[in-house]
Order: C-alpha cells, then sequence, then structure tokens
C-alpha cells in the first residue's frame, strides 16, 4: 500500500463521523438564524409577536396539563389500581411522563404550524430578507393571501396527521418504564425536530416549486443535517420563552438550510460540483 493512499484513508471521515458532523451543521443554521437577532432586530421583532401571541395561549394550555396530569395519569391507568404500592406509582409516574410527552410534541408542531399562519405575513419577510442577503433569490409566488394560507394548512394538516401517529406510537410506548422515560423523549425530539423542519423550509422550497412530498425526499436525502437543526429548534421551543425568541430565527435558519440542500440536489441531478 502507497504512503498516499495510507494516509488518505487514515484522514477519510468515517461514515459516523461524517453523520455526525452534519448534524452539527444542520445545528448551525439555527445560529445564524438567531444572529439576525443582531443585524435584523426589528424584522425579527415583527417576527416574535405572533410566536408571543400564540405562546401565551400555549403556555396556559401546558400549565393547566401539567397541573392535571397526575389525574390524567391516574385515569389512564385504573387497572393498576390493585398493584403493589412500588409498581403502581412507577406505571403511574410513566403515565404522568407519557401524558406530557404527547403534549409536547402536540403543542410543538401545532405551535409552529399556528404562527407561521397567523403570522404569514411576517414570516414571508423574513424569509424574503434571508433569499435577498443571500443573493439568487427565487420569484415570489405570486399568489392572492387566502391561497398562500390556504396551501399552508393543507400542508399543516397532512404533517399533523403524521405527528398524531407518531405521537400516539410514542404515548402508548412511555408506559414501558425505563423505556419511556429514556428512549421515547429521544426518539420523540427526533421525530418533532424532522416535523418542524419540513414545515419550516416550506417557504423558501415552495417558492422552488417543490410539493410537501419532494421537499420530505429532499430533506430526507440529507437526514442528519435536518435532525440537527430541527432538533436544536425543538429543543430551544420546550425553554420557557425559548419558542418566542426561536421562532423568527427558525424560519430564517431553514431557510438557509433550504438553499443549500436545494442547490446541492440540482448539482446532483446535473452532475455539477
Amino acid at each position: 500500500m502507497s504512503v498516499e493512499y495510507s494516509e488518505s484513508m487514515q484522514t477519510s471521515p468515517t461514515p459516523e463521523r461524517t453523520v455526525v458532523r452534519d448534524f452539527f451543521s444542520g445545528m448551525s443554521y439555527l445560529g445564524r438564524g438567531l444572529a439576525l437577532w443582531c443585524s435584523a432586530p426589528k424584522l425579527m421583532m415583527l417576527g416574535a409577536l405572533p410566536a408571543l401571541i400564540i405562546g401565551t395561549m400555549y403556555g396556559a394550555g401546558l400549565i393547566a396539563v401539567a397541573v392535571n396530569a397526575q389525574l390524567l395519569a391516574d385515569w389512564l391507568t385504573p387497572f393498576a389500581a390493585a398493584w403493589p404500592d412500588l409498581w403502581r406509582s412507577l406505571m403511574r409516574i410513566a403515565a404522568v411522563v407519557a401524558v406530557l410527552g404527547l403534549t409536547l410534541l402536540f403543542l410543538v408542531y401545532t405551535f409552529v404550524a399556528v404562527t407561521l399562519t397567523v403570522g404569514d405575513v411576517f414570516y414571508e419577510r423574513i424569509w424574503q430578507h434571508v433569499e435577498n442577503m443571500m443573493g439568487d433569490a427565487p420569484p415570489a409566488l405570486g399568489l392572492a393571501w387566502w391561497r398562500s394560507v390556504w396551501a399552508s394548512l393543507w400542508d399543516a394538516v397532512r404533517l399533523l396527521l403524521v405527528a398524531a401517529l407518531i405521537g400516539f406510537a410514542l404515548f402508548a410506548a412511555g408506559f414501558i418504564p425505563l423505556l419511556g422515560q429514556t428512549v421515547v423523549p429521544v426518539i420523540g425530539a427526533l421525530a418533532g425536530g424532522w416535523i418542524l423542519t419540513v414545515e419550516l423550509t416550506g417557504f423558501a422550497l415552495q417558492a422552488r416549486g417543490l410539493s410537501l412530498r419532494e421537499r420530505r425526499r429532499m430533506l430526507a436525502a440529507r437526514r442528519a443535517r435536518t435532525l440537527g437543526f430541527g432538533v436544536a429548534t425543538y429543543v430551544l421551543f420546550l425553554v420557557p420563552l425559548g419558542a418566542i425568541l426561536t421562532m423568527p430565527a427558525a424560519v430564517a435558519g431553514a431557510t438557509m438550510l433550504a438553499r443549500d440542500a436545494h442547490a446541492q440536489s440540482v448539482a446532483e441531478k446535473t452532475g455539477g460540483a
């Protein structure tokens, strides 16, 4: 074996390293979106307004669920009433975690869908700002306001059905002691992050003529990067007030991610660099 070949094998990234690198690369898009709070604060404040309104309503709902989580757990586990104290307590703790996990997944996804719909005009301005800032912006869709909102709602409903199926599966798995409190929340963050990214890249990829199915396929080809961005966004949404500050940044970061993913996809199809 030649020295050059040996050295190239030592320096070539392994598939595992590539996945990890792409995951952190995806996270960096959110960081770049957050940087717009410094370079375009007025625009980002506009984007935070709808998030503040919807977030206040959702925060009240989450508090109500958290306060009544124990009652819900007791109602969901009547079969455990006659169990020994230790096993009954473990089952009901698992039920509380499952209820809160399902609620978080549902609230985070619907928060994004509802906020994007309510603040469509504001978030379109953020998307256009990023496109113009980075150059080679696609032409505006030219749809009437109500058509744009209807298209967004239709895509949101389709994604919500997927989120509901995943959520209820994770909810059922959440009753499994230990597994439900360790592995299931991680899977929930991955699933939630994926759905958020598909939703948030809608502005940039719809403007480039991609349907929801095509958007999913393109992002799936860059799964680690997509999940890096989505999981980081999902986690920040769980931080108190995090969703309000993160929402406009997530739209900006998703635009950057979508632009790069689309450019790479076009280059692959045409055989370009």
